[in-house]
Protein backbone atom coordinates (compact mmCIF):
# COMPACT_ATOMS: atom_id res chain seq x y z
CA UNK A 1 0.00 0.00 0.00
CA UNK A 2 2.88 2.33 0.68
CA UNK A 3 4.13 1.63 -2.85
CA UNK A 4 0.71 2.50 -4.26
CA UNK A 5 0.78 5.87 -2.46
CA UNK A 6 4.26 6.61 -3.85
CA UNK A 7 3.10 5.74 -7.40
CA UNK A 8 -0.01 7.92 -7.00
CA UNK A 9 2.06 10.80 -5.62
CA UNK A 10 4.56 10.48 -8.48
CA UNK A 11 1.73 10.39 -11.04
CA UNK A 12 0.07 13.43 -9.44
CA UNK A 13 3.38 15.29 -9.45
CA UNK A 14 3.93 14.49 -13.12
CA UNK A 15 0.43 15.74 -13.94
CA UNK A 16 1.16 19.02 -12.14
CA UNK A 17 4.43 19.42 -14.05
CA UNK A 18 2.67 18.69 -17.36
CA UNK A 19 -0.12 21.19 -16.55
CA UNK A 20 2.39 23.87 -15.47
CA UNK A 21 4.48 23.22 -18.61
CA UNK A 22 1.40 23.44 -20.85
CA UNK A 23 0.37 26.73 -19.20
CA UNK A 24 3.88 28.10 -19.66
CA UNK A 25 3.84 27.15 -23.36
CA UNK A 26 0.40 28.77 -23.77
CA UNK A 27 1.65 31.94 -22.06
CA UNK A 28 4.71 32.08 -24.30
CA UNK A 29 2.68 31.49 -27.48
CA UNK A 30 0.01 33.96 -26.38
CA UNK A 31 2.62 36.54 -25.51
CA UNK A 32 4.34 36.06 -28.86
CA UNK A 33 1.06 36.39 -30.77
CA UNK A 34 0.14 39.45 -28.71
CA UNK A 35 3.52 41.04 -29.36
CA UNK A 36 3.21 40.38 -33.10
CA UNK A 37 -0.26 41.95 -33.16
CA UNK A 38 0.94 44.94 -31.19
CA UNK A 39 3.93 45.44 -33.46
CA UNK A 40 1.80 45.03 -36.57
CA UNK A 41 -0.81 47.38 -35.08
CA UNK A 42 1.86 49.98 -34.40
CA UNK A 43 2.99 49.85 -38.03
CA UNK A 44 -0.60 50.26 -39.17
CA UNK A 45 -1.26 53.04 -36.68
CA UNK A 46 1.97 54.76 -37.72
CA UNK A 47 0.99 54.48 -41.38
CA UNK A 48 -2.49 55.87 -40.65
CA UNK A 49 -1.01 58.76 -38.66
CA UNK A 50 1.42 59.55 -41.48
CA UNK A 51 -1.41 59.48 -44.03
CA UNK A 52 -3.52 61.77 -41.86
CA UNK A 53 -0.57 64.15 -41.54
CA UNK A 54 -0.13 64.23 -45.33
CA UNK A 55 -3.86 64.90 -45.87
CA UNK A 56 -3.92 67.72 -43.31
CA UNK A 57 -4.13 71.02 -45.20
CA UNK A 58 -1.51 73.67 -44.66
CA UNK A 59 -2.21 76.15 -41.94
CA UNK A 60 -3.81 79.46 -42.94
CA UNK A 61 -1.58 82.51 -43.15
CA UNK A 62 -3.16 85.92 -42.56
CA UNK A 63 -1.83 88.94 -44.39
CA UNK A 64 -2.80 92.40 -43.13
CA UNK A 65 -3.62 94.89 -45.88
CA UNK A 66 -1.73 97.73 -44.23
CA UNK A 67 -2.11 100.58 -43.69
CA UNK A 68 -5.80 100.68 -42.83
CA UNK A 69 -8.18 102.20 -45.35
CA UNK A 70 -9.63 105.63 -44.56
CA UNK A 71 -12.14 106.55 -47.24
CA UNK A 72 -14.62 109.35 -47.77
CA UNK A 73 -17.90 108.33 -49.37
CA UNK A 74 -21.50 109.56 -49.48
CA UNK A 75 -24.87 108.86 -47.94
CA UNK A 76 -28.19 108.93 -49.83
CA UNK A 77 -28.47 112.71 -49.25
CA UNK A 78 -25.05 113.26 -50.85
CA UNK A 79 -23.43 114.18 -47.51
CA UNK A 80 -19.82 113.20 -47.01
CA UNK A 81 -19.18 110.26 -44.69
CA UNK A 82 -15.98 108.54 -43.62
CA UNK A 83 -15.08 104.89 -43.39
CA UNK A 84 -12.09 103.37 -41.64
CA UNK A 85 -11.57 99.69 -42.39
CA UNK A 86 -8.76 97.35 -41.46
CA UNK A 87 -8.62 94.18 -43.56
CA UNK A 88 -6.67 90.96 -43.80
CA UNK A 89 -6.73 88.10 -46.31
CA UNK A 90 -5.99 84.43 -45.71
CA UNK A 91 -4.16 81.89 -47.82
CA UNK A 92 -2.50 78.49 -47.37
CA UNK A 93 0.05 79.09 -50.15
CA UNK A 94 3.34 80.84 -49.35
CA UNK A 95 3.71 81.93 -52.99
CA UNK A 96 0.39 83.77 -52.69
CA UNK A 97 1.61 85.46 -49.51
CA UNK A 98 4.53 86.93 -51.48
CA UNK A 99 2.23 87.85 -54.39
CA UNK A 100 -0.14 89.79 -52.13
CA UNK A 101 2.79 91.81 -50.80
CA UNK A 102 4.28 92.34 -54.27
CA UNK A 103 0.95 93.46 -55.79
CA UNK A 104 -0.30 95.45 -52.80
CA UNK A 105 -0.53 98.75 -54.77
CA UNK A 106 -2.98 97.23 -57.28
CA UNK A 107 -4.95 95.49 -54.52
CA UNK A 108 -5.21 98.70 -52.48
CA UNK A 109 -6.23 100.72 -55.55
CA UNK A 110 -9.11 98.36 -56.32
CA UNK A 111 -10.23 98.34 -52.68
CA UNK A 112 -10.11 102.14 -52.38
CA UNK A 113 -12.28 102.47 -55.49
CA UNK A 114 -14.70 99.82 -54.20
CA UNK A 115 -15.01 101.42 -50.76
CA UNK A 116 -15.50 104.93 -52.16
CA UNK A 117 -18.46 103.74 -54.29
CA UNK A 118 -20.42 102.57 -51.23
CA UNK A 119 -23.53 104.24 -49.83
CA UNK A 120 -23.54 104.85 -46.08
CA UNK A 121 -27.05 103.51 -45.43
CA UNK A 122 -26.28 100.28 -47.31
CA UNK A 123 -23.42 99.49 -44.92
CA UNK A 124 -25.35 99.96 -41.68
CA UNK A 125 -26.84 96.43 -41.48
CA UNK A 126 -24.57 93.40 -41.18
CA UNK A 127 -25.82 92.16 -44.56
CA UNK A 128 -24.36 95.28 -46.17
CA UNK A 129 -21.01 94.75 -44.51
CA UNK A 130 -21.02 91.08 -45.54
CA UNK A 131 -21.83 92.01 -49.15
CA UNK A 132 -18.95 94.53 -49.09
CA UNK A 133 -16.63 91.87 -47.65
CA UNK A 134 -17.51 89.50 -50.50
CA UNK A 135 -16.96 92.25 -53.09
CA UNK A 136 -13.60 93.16 -51.52
CA UNK A 137 -12.55 89.50 -51.62
CA UNK A 138 -13.49 89.34 -55.30
CA UNK A 139 -11.40 92.47 -55.98
CA UNK A 140 -8.31 90.99 -54.31
CA UNK A 141 -8.81 87.69 -56.13
CA UNK A 142 -9.20 89.45 -59.48
CA UNK A 143 -5.88 91.27 -59.05
CA UNK A 144 -4.12 88.01 -58.12
CA UNK A 145 -5.80 86.13 -60.98
CA UNK A 146 -4.49 88.74 -63.44
CA UNK A 147 -1.00 88.79 -61.92
CA UNK A 148 -0.28 85.18 -60.92
CA UNK A 149 -2.97 83.21 -62.74
CA UNK A 150 -4.94 82.08 -59.69
CA UNK A 151 -7.24 83.77 -57.14
CA UNK A 152 -4.84 82.80 -54.35
CA UNK A 153 -6.61 84.10 -51.27
CA UNK A 154 -9.39 82.10 -49.64
CA UNK A 155 -11.08 84.80 -47.60
CA UNK A 156 -11.02 88.43 -46.55
CA UNK A 157 -11.71 89.68 -43.03
CA UNK A 158 -12.53 93.04 -41.52
CA UNK A 159 -10.60 93.48 -38.29
CA UNK A 160 -11.94 97.00 -37.80
CA UNK A 161 -14.86 98.77 -39.47
CA UNK A 162 -15.87 102.30 -38.41
CA UNK A 163 -18.20 104.69 -40.23
CA UNK A 164 -19.02 108.30 -39.43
Amino acid sequence: MADDNKDAAAAGGKKKIIIIGALAVLLLVGGGVGAMLMMGGDDEATAEAAAAEEEKPAESVYIDLKPEFVINFRDRNNRTKFLKAEMAVSTRDTDVEEAVTRHMPAIRNNLVLLLSRQIYEDLIPNEGKEALRQQALAEVQSVLEAEIGKPGVEDLYFSNFVMH
